[in-house]
């Protein structure tokens, strides 16, 4: 680890908070006040499936608190308004499609068709929204993923059906190389991730040759994280392309370690938080020292790792501008940290969720949890929007 002094520090809360009025802080410290009660959490869960199940006129409330919060609208139309005030701040918009569900072909290919609308969008407005990204879940069967991985003999209907997947990631990967537009392919679950690895290598062989244009995302909570890196970067070098890498803790602890202890395999998730840390600044540090073929994003809400990539960059004369170098944060959390770094010169993006209110509950009621139950994640942000109304009070 470089011990110098930090290059950049967290705690300029009117850079932070500099795109919100004294109501919008109002509004979020009720929000995370109430993220603080995990029973509270639990049981706003519970009302508001049970109220969009049998049609109660709730979509309204929703809107105008947790979905305003974390999302930026239901349409790219609505998100305008978002990426322009983010754009303001010198911080681009990642537009994240984030309804989830989809069982049919037609429901795939309605996905597909709106994630490459990002990419339009993206191409029209490449500094303000600078990637644009999907899940293969969005666009795929989890169960036919399920069984590619397992290494079971697919039936000549699921043989199509995941030919058809990989057209899909293709068609996909292809339009956003055809329109200059760089795309993650976001992580999920380890049973499903292989395949998804597989797609992502493929595309990554057809089109990151003269500049990154795909990337693919490495969770560090993973015991093999950092190690499928490596070997990313040396299946990188043996063919000649670029390495689009895009670094995040992981989102699936709980339903990792409960998996793993059900069916009686080791779990595949880091034993503790320091093993984690660890990993994942040994993975910036890898990045960093393999830049000439590694175009990678670091996606992290921890200050230390922020810090950390800051250091690196000083030290190894990377200009903060460098394109092939992103932090990220998701749209909601850790505004103390986007808003600094886009202040002193770095390239900063937000991941923006937006879609229909009711399709992107089961999204937002991951983001309420994660605030309850990521130690001392809502105590942090509350803390802060305290601050800072009490600076402008003062």
């Amino acid at each position: 680890m470089v011990s110098t002094e930090a290059t950049i520090q967290f705690d300029d809360l009117k850079k932070a908070f500099a795109s919100r009025s004294n109501p919008d802080l109002r509004r979020m410290h009720l929000l995370f006040q109430t993220m603080a009660y995990p029973w509270l959490v639990k049981l706003g869960t519970l009302f508001l499936n049970f109220c969009f199940k049998i049609g109660l006129p709730v979509k309204g409330l929703v809107k105008s608190t947790l979905f305003a919060h974390f999302c930026g609208g239901e349409s790219i139309q609505e998100c305008s308004h978002t990426i322009l005030k983010l754009n303001n701040y010198h911080i681009g918009t990642i537009l994240d499609y984030s309804v989830e569900g989809a069982k049919t072909d037609a429901g795939f290919e309605q996905t597909t068709q709106e994630i490459m609308q990002t990419i339009r969008a993206a191409a029209a407005q490449p500094e303000s929204i600078p990637f644009s990204v999907f899940k293969v879940t969005g666009i795929a069967s989890i169960d036919l993923l399920e069984k590619v991985q397992s290494g079971k003999s697919l039936t000549e209907v699921e043989k199509e059906a995941f030919r058809q997947v990989n057209q899909r990631v293709d068609r996909i990967c292809g339009f956003a190389a055809q329109m200059g537009v760089r795309i993650f392919i976001d992580a999920e679950e380890s049973w499903i991730q292989q395949p998804i690895d597989q797609m992502a290598y493929a595309m990554m062989a057809k089109y990151n040759h003269a500049k990154p244009i795909v990337y693919n995302t490495y969770q560090l909570y993973r015991t093999e994280g950092l190690e499928n890196l490596k070997r990313a970067y040396h299946y990188a070098t043996m063919n000649n392309i670029w390495l689009g890498a895009k670094l995040v803790r992981g989102a699936y602890m709980e339903k990792e370690r409960k998996r793993a202890a059900e069916m009686g395999y080791p779990s595949p998730i880091q034993p503790d938080k320091t093993a984690t840390d660890r990993d994942f600044d040994l993975a910036l540090r890898f990045c960093v020292d393999n830049k000439q073929r590694i175009a990678f994003c670091a996606g992290s809400h921890n200050e230390q790792s922020n810090q950390y990539l800051t250091i690196l960059m000083e030290k190894y004369n990377i200009n903060p501008a460098d394109p092939n170098v992103f932090f990220a944060q998701l749209y909601g959390m850790s505004d103390h940290i986007s808003y600094n770094l886009a202040s002193a010169g770095y390239r900063v993006a937000k991941y923006v969720p937006y879609g229909p209110v009711k399709s992107v509950m089961p999204y937002l009621f991951r983001r309420a949890e994660e605030n309850t139950s990521v130690a001392g994640q809502t105590g942090r942000e509350l803390g802060l929007i305290k601050a800072e109304l009490q600076r402008r009070k003062a």
